[in-house]
């Protein structure tokens, strides 16, 4: 009889995380096991990646919510009918891991075999100008020619600066540069803003401004003359109806795929879909998994063939990730066919 546990485990930041909305130094998350109970020894893991203070799933009954379902696993036919993105993320990612026999392997194909690579962005981190001058040169000169820098929380002019610095040395086809707002902006100030920014030949901007401002939201991706990139917007948003429903009110340019936060794996193919019948582009990024759900996450992607940029560097960022044979290397995530996964002994599973 199929069974299920889960557990709770903090992973530590190297560095304070800094955004628009928050600074962090540790992400608490939950993993999800299922296996048949005559076989324990066989199990598929999951990452049910609850994001305190940005999820649509931050609430007090959330534990409570988990173990209901590890309780009634048997019953559980579709995970998306538990209407909560981060568990539905989870169980889908154990229950297929599970069915290819506990290997960790999601969506098998030659990414998940160590065969091909994935191009990812380099992700610089708010700090003060000089930290974030930093760490965009490590960047560069690690070979990243994607790079996604947070804004809206240091004096504007500094942020000018940093691109300007940028665009002195690269032009656009050397180095792209991708920003996001985190909503930083007020919709009054926005088109000024961006205006400003497009002089350094931006990609994209993801959520400019707070999300829930449709009608803002709208004008500002008709208006813009940088592309708008829909991220927190996304979340809560499941359904088909209500998914399609969002893109027509707004219209973006691309939409930027969390499958933790915008309804799992399910959800995210809708999402796919409907982007593509707007003319719309997407990618995607982990909302600061640990491997195993960035594992997961990195094996959909690569069912895709994407030529994009994505988002999926962020297990670098834990001084206590789970051993993965998932590998960074300059601007490729990729796996070590060689290497094996680590689970700890120590995970107290319930």
């Amino acid at each position: 009889m199929l069974q299920a546990q889960y557990c709770k485990y903090r992973l530590d930041l190297r560095f304070e995380a800094r955004t628009s909305r928050s600074a962090m130094h540790h992400k608490d998350t939950y993993f999800i096991k299922v296996f048949d109970d005559s076989e324990p020894e066989i199990f598929g893991i999951g990452e049910c990646a609850l994001f305190r203070g940005l999820s649509a799933d931050d609430r007090s009954d959330y534990e409570l919510r988990l173990q209901r379902v590890c309780r009634d696993i048997v019953h559980v036919t579709d995970p998306e009918d538990i209407g909560m993105s981060s568990i539905a993320f989870g169980l889908e990612t154990a229950m297929q891991d599970l069915r290819n026999g506990g290997r960790r392997v999601i969506y098998p194909g030659k990414w998940a075999d160590g065969q091909s690579e994935l191009v990812i962005n380099g992700l610089v981190w708010m700090g003060s100008a000089d930290l974030m001058m930093q760490r965009l040169q490590e960047k560069l000169n690690l070979g990243f020619r994607c790079v996604k820098i947070k804004i809206g929380a240091i004096d504007f002019d500094r942020e000018l600066e940093l691109l300007a610095y940028v665009r002195s040395a690269w032009n656009a086809s050397k180095v792209e540069l991708r920003l996001d707002a985190n909503g930083a902006f007020s919709p009054r100030q926005a088109l000024n803003v961006l205006d400003k920014l497009a002089r350094y030949d931006i990609h994209s901007i993801e959520q400019p401004i707070k999300a829930g401002q449709l009608s803002a939201m709208r004008d500002i991706c008709r208006n813009s003359p940088i592309p708008v990139a829909l991220d927190e917007e996304l979340i809560g948003a499941r359904r088909y109806d209500d998914q399609a429903r969002l893109l027509d009110a707004i219209m973006p340019q691309y939409v930027i795929l969390k499958p933790a936060l915008c309804g799992g794996f399910q959800a995210s193919n809708r999402w796919i879909s409907l982007a593509r019948q707007r003319d719309a582009g997407w990618w995607a990024t982990s909302a600061m998994e640990s491997d195993i759900g960035l594992n997961a996450i990195a094996q959909w992607v690569a069912s895709f063939n994407p030529e994009m940029p994505q988002g999926l560097g962020t297990g670098a960022l834990y001084s206590n990730n789970i051993i993965s044979p998932l590998r960074l290397s300059a601007d490729r995530i990729s796996v070590d066919p060689h290497a094996e996964w680590q689970i700890p002994d120590t995970l107290q599973w319930q």
